[in-house]
């Protein structure tokens, strides 16, 4: 083992730490992770992420189940356009992409460079989201109502973009249960768990359907990222978890500028 997979595996340990404090956000390094420092073609990176993200947010959803913080309803109504969309995405449509996919004076930007510029995006965009950490104002607890047209159409496009970088999409996910359908923001983010779990997974079935999946890499990966969830819970006892998170923003927002900035000058 060379040190940069050494680095990898404390990614790997880093993700579930990050997901036990802030309660999200981890998962966005999952891509990166394997893309530069175990060397993982994008494509097949995405896709063992979805399985990461799915394990790690099915942890955190089976903790609020308990606690009965999930609402199923709306957990039911969001995941079924979202996960049939992830799925979609990834048995079909990532498949599909020629591997050119279009060239800009002298530089092709290949499926490879488009997916990790893509991401880069989705990186960028979640890092402001954690930087203005806007408050989102909730409704009562007793009061929860459904926009369904609004949740089924954030469903299916919070799934597609899971499908193409294989990022758990809880900046988007929790807005939307807040505006959307209503939820008080405890049981959104509880909620969201659940929904990022189910699409995740059920996206990854695609994949497994497509890819040859190196297993054993991927469960030791995996179980990695659930100890450090474990461990960022248990710290977040001592350390404010919301403090936190502006300070993860930035480093997200560095980390996509870089991904962008390494991409381009291949």
């Amino acid at each position: 083992m060379d040190l940069t997979q050494i680095l990898g595996y404390i990614g790997a340990l880093f993700i579930g730490i990050v997901l036990g404090l802030i309660g999200g956000g981890g998962s966005i390094l999952t891509v990166p992770i394997l893309v530069y420092l175990f060397y993982v073609n994008p494509v097949t990176a995405t896709a063992y992420s979805l399985f990461v993200v799915g394990v790690s947010s099915l942890v955190g959803a089976i903790r609020n189940i308990q606690k009965g913080l999930v609402d199923f309803r709306t957990a039911i109504v969001f995941s079924v356009p979202a996960f049939i969309a992830v799925y979609i995405t990834r048995k079909y449509l990532v498949p599909a992409m020629p591997e050119e996919l279009f060239s800009v004076g002298d530089f092709l930007v290949t499926k490879h460079i488009g997916i990790m510029i893509f991401f880069a995006f989705v990186m960028l965009v979640a890092s402001v989201s954690m930087i203005k950490n806007k408050k989102v104002k909730a409704v009562s607890d007793t009061e929860v109502n459904f926009n369904y047209p609004l949740v089924v159409a954030e469903g299916v496009i919070v799934g597609v973009i899971t499908g193409i970088v294989g990022a758990g999409g809880g900046f988007l996910i929790i807005p939307a249960l807040v505006l959307l359908a209503k939820l008080p923001m405890k049981k959104a983010v509880a909620t969201s768990l659940l929904i990022i779990a189910i699409k995740s997974l059920i996206g990854f079935i695609g994949d497994v359907e497509n890819l040859d999946i190196d297993w054993s890499f991927l469960l030791i990966f995996t179980s990695i990222s659930v100890v450090g969830i474990f461990l960022g819970v248990y710290l977040s006892n001592y350390i404010e978890g919301k403090k936190l998170k502006k300070g993860f923003g930035w480093f997200v927002l560095i980390m996509g500028i870089y991904i962008i900035y390494k991409e381009l000058t291949l």
